[in-house]
């Protein structure tokens, strides 16, 4: 395990390492199926639908914003599940990324995390929903990069390249600086660690199993696997405690 000290930039994942993607998107979806007689789609199958259907999405169509892909992911799970979506109900849902609440530790974990590292965003969003969330995190990141910048939306390479070029130039970053930390293999750990990036999967589900809204990984195993494994931004804190004494965990 690499030793968290030594590294002087943090690049994170937003949606699902600091933001509870799943369940503000559960609280969205949940009512909707049952409202429109479809009870029977149990909390997995929606969160994984959703995933599946989300990542096509952005495959498809990298330069839209985030709010009209989820808009029509939202038109596609209504096709799937054979439901009448009323007007104005996958734009409502486009416009849900502000309610999704935040991990209880992540504000608390990123404000000790900022007294030793630059923290940046690396987040397959727009700026605008980006802002809300922001709002919940309670610290002021270094650097803000969304799909919306980049015009792709990971795990495209493409993003993972930027960021390294954007760093570089605007704090010199070396990409052996950095730690790129998110919950999400498919989108994250597995592109971070195709560019030469070191890796910390903050495995939120870990006590639930399976993937949930993020499609299981399809890449080789070395690609999939993370330099560094913790459940949760508190832990990561625990670790970076125990690396600044000089213990091993």
């Amino acid at each position: 395990m690499p030793d968290v000290t030594k590294f002087n930039t943090l690049t994170f994942d937003c949606y699902g390492t600091l933001i509870d993607w799943e369940r503000g998107i559960h609280a969205e979806l949940r009512p909707w199926v049952d409202r429109h007689g479809r009870r029977d789609l149990d909390d997995n199958t929606l969160l994984e639908t959703f995933g599946t259907i989300e990542a096509a999405c952005e495959a498809e169509t990298p330069t839209k914003l985030y709010p009209e892909i989820l808009a029509e992911v939202h038109r596609r799970l209504a096709d799937k599940w054979g439901i009448k979506a009323g007007a104005g109900e996958a734009a409502e849902f486009g416009q849900s990324v502000g309610r999704w609440p935040a991990f209880a530790d992540s504000a608390t974990s990123l404000q000790y995390l900022e007294r030793y590292y630059k923290l940046v965003i690396l987040s397959n969003v727009d700026r605008a929903s980006f802002a809300r969330s922001n709002q919940k995190l309670g610290v002021e990141f270094d650097r803000i990069l969304t799909a919306q910048d980049i015009g792709s939306y990971k795990p495209s390479l493409r993003n993972f390249e930027y960021a390294l070029g954007d760093l570089e130039r605007t704090f010199g970053t070396r990409k052996g600086d950095i730690l790129h930390t998110a919950q999400s293999i498919f989108h994250d750990v597995v592109p971070a660690r195709s560019v030469g990036l070191a890796t910390m999967w903050i495995n939120r589900r870990k006590s639930i199993g399976g993937w949930g809204a993020t499609p299981a990984p399809k890449a080789p195993g070395e690609l999939t696997t993370p330099d560094i494994e913790v459940a949760s931004m508190a832990d990561f804190v625990v670790l970076h405690q125990a690396h600044l004494r000089g213990e091993s965990a």
